[in-house]
């Protein structure tokens, strides 16, 4: 083969080797947090440790009841390979509401969610640990796998790795955070695996874990922490999103390493 031709076999060769970037959608806004600034450090955090294009779907509206297009549009994140959940939608409760979010999830989509999701859509008595399944007031709780329902002052949150196994934690070590939130654990449900614990004081937590949702197992990581810019931004808790979308979305090996073509982009 002429040398010319050899170098475009070898190139069309490494262009066919390269996936295709995720596709991730970021789903912010609401209450309660700067989420204007956070989806901005989320999309640079994630684009810089890992082979995906974050697009960002967002609202700058302070409410418990944030008007995201997703509501009322269960085909939202059609052409997507995986949804953060990102929003803080405490008082969005209608059940028909909850259901078009989670029809994605439901038909198999992977999902990620971050801390004020697991106080969002609570369409049922969230102070009341869920004991019948199936029913509206288990819908969100279901699909993330552990049910919250509040957190006490901000206070720094010493985070300890219990599950050293699991593809989305190897490699990953204690930390402590900053002034931060705990989330309390009203119920952990039986398909969820913890992967580590908060302790604020004499109070301690599931604050790490993944599940399993629907008759499909559709894969959902998640985390209670980041609540402040700080913690956001930090590197330690943008690897352990990165390694959470990269979990679900099917693309870490057995030993917590990035599929071929999906890890750290070429600069």
């Amino acid at each position: 083969m002429k040398p010319a031709l050899l170098l475009l076999a070898l190139a069309a060769t490494a262009f066919a080797a390269e996936p295709p970037p995720l596709k991730v959608m970021l789903v912010t806004g609401g209450c309660c947090h700067d989420y204007k600034t956070q989806k901005d450090l989320l999309k640079a955090g994630l684009e810089e440790r890992i082979h995906a294009t974050v697009d960002c779907i967002h609202v700058d509206d302070g409410s418990t009841r944030p008007p995201l297009p997703i509501h009322g549009n269960p085909d939202y994140a059609a052409g997507y390979d995986l949804v953060i959940h990102d929003q803080c939608a405490a008082d969005i409760k209608d059940p028909e509401v909850v259901k078009g979010v989670l029809k994605p999830h439901l038909d198999g989509l992977p999902a990620v969610a971050l801390h004020c999701a697991m106080h969002s859509y609570r369409s049922g008595d969230f102070r009341t640990k869920v004991d019948t399944l199936g029913g509206d007031g288990s819908l969100w709780f279901e699909f993330l796998g552990l049910q919250s329902s509040g957190h006490g002052r901000q206070e720094p949150i010493e985070i300890a790795f219990t599950d050293h196994q699991h593809p989305a934690t190897r490699g990953l070590k204690d930390w402590t955070t900053i002034g931060e939130e705990l989330y309390n654990n009203v119920r952990v449900f039986d398909g969820a695996r913890p992967l580590a614990t908060g302790t604020q004081g004499k109070a301690k937590a599931v604050v790490v874990w993944t599940n399993h949702y629907g008759p499909k197992k559709t894969p959902v990581f998640c985390t209670t922490l980041g609540h402040n810019n700080a913690t956001v931004k930090d590197p330690r808790y943008l690897d352990l999103v990165a390694k959470g979308v990269l979990w679900s979305a099917g693309k870490l090996d057995d030993k917590g390493r990035p599929l071929p073509g999906y890890g750290r982009p070429k600069k």
